[in-house]
């Protein structure tokens, strides 16, 4: 199985590859579509089964632009030798009613049908957000997260995405006009049989509250596939469970990847999210930390300049330093919009990032916020991520090459993503 993944920001494609990794298929992940000639053994494993994740910048995007991105992106991986397309979103579906997810999976479905022959059933999608060891379940058709429906989750005020509605079936059908339908919990106790014979046409969601009701569904998806174009997708927990699935069929390659040591030459956090997650992390951070408020960016062109200063003169380089954003959001996205608050926060931190690796020669990053992510790996010039071990699930570190030719080792976290300590605990398993 050569699994492509097409994921709408680099935070889920880290999550998605970590996991893969750990379940002992090689994984990587590609920043953007490739614009030059890629050999198809640069993006998946020159034998056996093997994972790609094309990360992108759309969780947020407009329809057309999302839609156009993800299906170069599958053309791609297709043309690479995938046999299998995957659409990861983030476990937590964020995503409003004029949201992407239903255009891109519609998308991906036609990129899947087009080697097919004329006689060949329609396309399919199958999948689900639930991801049991991030505490993401799906039951009835309601998305869990943390053990209490998404609307009653922290997601509910999500300064991009508020999350009014928690049954993920009401979420996708106003963003595609294929059916969407459900496969309830109780048929997929029956196995992978009946949660096949339970497929719909267009888009299917499947409960799961187990790793083992995961397992179930990838096993329905390879024999679905066997029959007919398909697509999987959701979190990352149907990718991880395919990855099981294809080492117990296939054998594995080994578990997740060694990375090349980097020498440890300064370490730098950056803290774009406004999740519940990543302010717990900040609150139980004990280190030498900076608040960068989004107003006090549009106000005082002198801010980073400071910073820099701030930065430049610490006498200790290798312990490290906190970039965070401000707690409150409100105020600056109600003065400044929120696009246009958050603009200025990723420009910062970004260029704040590149600078310390160019200038400090900083050689370890960890950044919070799947935007954040996008930003700081776009300024840096990075490509290509080799993934390694996971600092906490879904969170792996990974090694690139910056685009001035410098190493760095790098986690990228999704902002709901780790333990409140993982600030500090990260960088005992870096590499």
């Amino acid at each position: 199985m050569r699994l492509g993944a097409v994921a709408d920001d680099v935070t889920g494609a880290c999550d998605l590859a970590g996991r893969v990794a750990e379940a002992g298929l090689p994984a990587s992940v590609l920043l953007g579509t490739p614009v030059s000639d890629v050999s198809p053994d640069d993006v998946f494993a020159p034998a056996g089964s093997s994972c790609a994740v094309v990360a992108l910048k759309v969780r947020t995007a407009p329809v057309a632009h999302a839609v156009a991105a993800s299906s170069e992106a599958a053309r791609f991986l297709v043309g690479a030798g995938a046999t299998l397309l995957y659409q990861k979103y983030c476990s937590t579906f964020d995503s409003t009613p004029e949201g992407n997810i239903g255009p891109i999976a519609d998308a991906l479905a036609a990129v899947a049908a087009e080697g097919a022959t004329a006689d060949a059933p329609t396309a399919v999608t199958i999948g689900t957000p639930a991801t049991p060891d991030a505490a993401r379940t799906q039951y009835q058709g309601v998305l869990f997260a943390g053990g209490v429906p998404l609307a009653e989750s922290p997601m509910r005020d999500h300064p991009l995405t508020p999350m009014r509605d928690s049954n993920v079936v009401r979420l996708l059908t106003p963003q595609t006009s294929a059916p969407v339908s459900l496969v309830r919990w109780l048929d997929v106790q029956r196995g992978a049989d009946a949660v096949v014979d339970s497929i719909g046409d267009g888009h299917t969601l499947v409960d799961a509250l187990t790793d083992d009701d995961l397992d179930t569904v990838a096993a329905a998806v390879l024999r679905v596939a066997a029959e007919r174009p398909v697509v999987a997708g959701g979190g990352a927990g149907v990718g991880t469970a395919l990855a099981r699935v294809a080492v117990r069929e296939f054998g594995a390659t080994g578990p997740a990847a060694s990375l090349p040591a980097v020498p440890v030459t300064g370490r730098l956090i950056l803290a774009g999210s406004a999740s519940a997650a990543t302010r717990g992390q900040i609150a139980a951070f004990t280190g030498e930390r900076h608040e960068l408020d989004p107003l006090t960016l549009a106000r005082d062109p002198g801010t980073l300049d400071r910073l820099r200063d701030a930065l430049a003169s610490r006498t200790d380089r290798l312990a490290p330093v906190l970039l965070h954003a401000s707690p409150d959001v409100t105020t600056a996205q109600r003065e400044l919009g929120a696009e246009r608050a958050a603009a200025l926060l990723e420009d910062a931190l970004s260029e704040l990032a590149a600078w310390a690796v160019d200038e400090l020669e900083v050689s370890h990053l960890l950044v919070a916020g799947g935007e954040t992510s996008g930003a700081v790996t776009t300024r840096l010039g990075i490509e290509r991520l080799r993934i390694g071990v996971q600092a906490a699930p879904g969170v792996p570190w990974a090694v690139a090459r910056t685009g001035s030719e410098r190493s760095v080792a790098v986690l990228l976290k999704s902002g709901n993503f780790g333990l409140p300590t993982l600030f500090t605990d990260a960088w005992e398993v870096a590499p």
